[in-house]
């Protein structure tokens, strides 16, 4: 992980801010300078045109021929020079001036001229005789010059600022985050179980985002332990039944004195270690359920031959009580749901089926495609009331004066699978057929493997 990552949020913005203000300087400053340079040139060009054409109107028809060389007033005349020019001959030049010709002879306007390593600025223009040139010429160094100066005057006072700029985008960074700190006091300061929904008034329109997505955090977890406190009340109170019926048949077997009921006793404690092993297998399937409420719908599974496999799981105790088990299905189904929570749906179903249909019993499972996806599990066992089947789903619920044996849980399981993948379930106990008729339906659309 890099220091850039390790780093904290205030210190992240301080110095990106700080990179993107210097950043959007330096490129004002050249933009400036380059602009700067533009306008100078033109000025100081327009200035060497104006003394060029004040020379030009000194000079007459007549010229001397001999050789003149004015002298130097100031400090700063090397910087510049001029010639005058009649019939090639140079007749007139300013101090320290180059001896050469700064422009060609019949040359007119501004042009760049290179002696000794020395640029210069020249503009040639005629004089008021056509064989009289005048010249005027300035250093490049000179206006070189000046541009830095005035880049240095415009630099020093940023370079100077940048120490306060940075501590002032520090303060107001710090402040800007204030909330996010004020935030983060109160949650770590909540109690374990204090899920109380925090305020979102209180907080600016950039954090209140995420202070609801934590209050939509909190309600999730309130309802998840007021379930899981409900669960494990219900669980423990379920529990006791099989536990203590094993205990009595296992003290019964204990002090049983004829072989006969020795086997009995043992027969009701295996019967007993079985129904809670099926009650903790279920308790553990409603767990990962609650565990698990919302589903990002990319988990799918090919439900058909899912199914086959747990009808095949199934299909030991069907034989016990000389049920026959049949599936009718397309060759493939692929639908939005992990396999192992599809197993769970269809082996419930079933094995509510299976405890409450007779000997001899036929349980049908059906999956269609259309006009939505569904599952359809129907027996020919008693079928139950309206009253009965409104009370389907909810623990621990079980038909009064029903012998079969069961926690009453493998409805709460469907209904939980229900709630979390949005499945339409509908339960019917037909008149003309009898036993009980239990459709799951899927909202989302279906998909054939190829």
């Amino acid at each position: 992980m890099s220091i850039w990552s390790k780093a904290t949020l205030q210190w992240r913005l301080t110095v990106s801010l700080l990179l993107t203000t210097g950043l959007v300087w330096l490129v004002v400053l050249v933009m400036t300078w380059v602009e700067t340079e533009h306008e100078l040139s033109e000025l100081l060009d327009a200035h060497l045109a104006q003394t060029a054409a004040l020379l030009a109107a000194k000079t007459g028809d007549g010229h001397a021929d001999d050789f003149t060389t004015t002298p130097i007033l100031h400090k700063y005349q090397p910087r510049v020079a001029f010639q005058i020019w009649h019939e090639d001959q140079l007749i007139v030049q300013s101090a320290l001036a180059p001896s050469v010709a700064l422009a060609p002879f019949g040359s007119e306007g501004v042009s760049d001229f290179m002696h000794e390593n020395a640029a210069w600025r020249v503009f040639a223009t005629q004089g008021n005789a056509a064989d009289v040139w005048v010249v005027v010429a300035e250093l490049q160094s000179a206006r070189n010059d000046i541009l830095e100066a005035g880049l240095r005057s415009a630099l020093g006072p940023v370079l100077l600022g940048l120490p306060a700029l940075a501590l002032l985008i520090w303060w107001v960074v710090f402040h800007a985050l204030s909330p996010l700190r004020s935030l983060s006091q109160t949650v770590s300061q909540r109690h374990t179980h204090s899920l109380e929904k925090l305020d979102v008034d209180a907080v600016s329109v950039e954090v209140q985002p995420l202070v609801q997505a934590l209050n939509r955090l909190f309600e999730k977890m309130a309802l998840q332990m007021e379930s899981e406190r409900r669960f494990n009340a219900d669980a423990a109170h379920e529990l006791r039944t099989p536990i203590a019926a094993i205990r009595m048949h296992a003290q019964v077997a204990q002090g049983a004195e004829h072989s006969e009921d020795l086997q009995v006793a043992l027969k009701a404690v295996l019967q007993g270690c079985d129904r809670a092993t099926r009650l903790v297998a279920q308790l553990l399937q409603m767990s990962r359920l609650s565990a698990d409420e919302v589903h990002d719908g990319q988990a799918r599974c090919e439900v058909v031959s899912e199914t086959r496999s747990t009808l095949a799981a199934l299909a030991p105790r069907a034989e016990i009580k000389a049920q026959t088990l049949s599936l009718q299905a397309p060759d493939a189904l692929v639908l939005s749901m992990p396999p192992g929570l599809v197993s769970v749906l269809v082996g419930n179903l079933v094995d509510n089926a299976q405890r409450y249909s007779p000997q001899g019993a036929h349980i049908q499972v059906q999956w269609l495609a259309s006009p939505v996806p569904s599952l359809v599990v129907q027996d020919d066992g008693p079928g139950m009331s309206e009253f009965d089947m409104a009370r389907l789903g909810d623990r621990f619920f079980r038909v009064p004066g029903n012998q079969a044996e069961g926690s009453g849980l493998g409805w709460s399981i469907v209904r939980r699978l229900a709630q979390s993948y949005g499945l339409n379930v509908k339960v019917e106990s037909p008149a003309e057929q009898g036993g009980l008729r239990v459709t799951v339906s899927w909202p989302l659309p279906v998909t054939g493997l190829p």
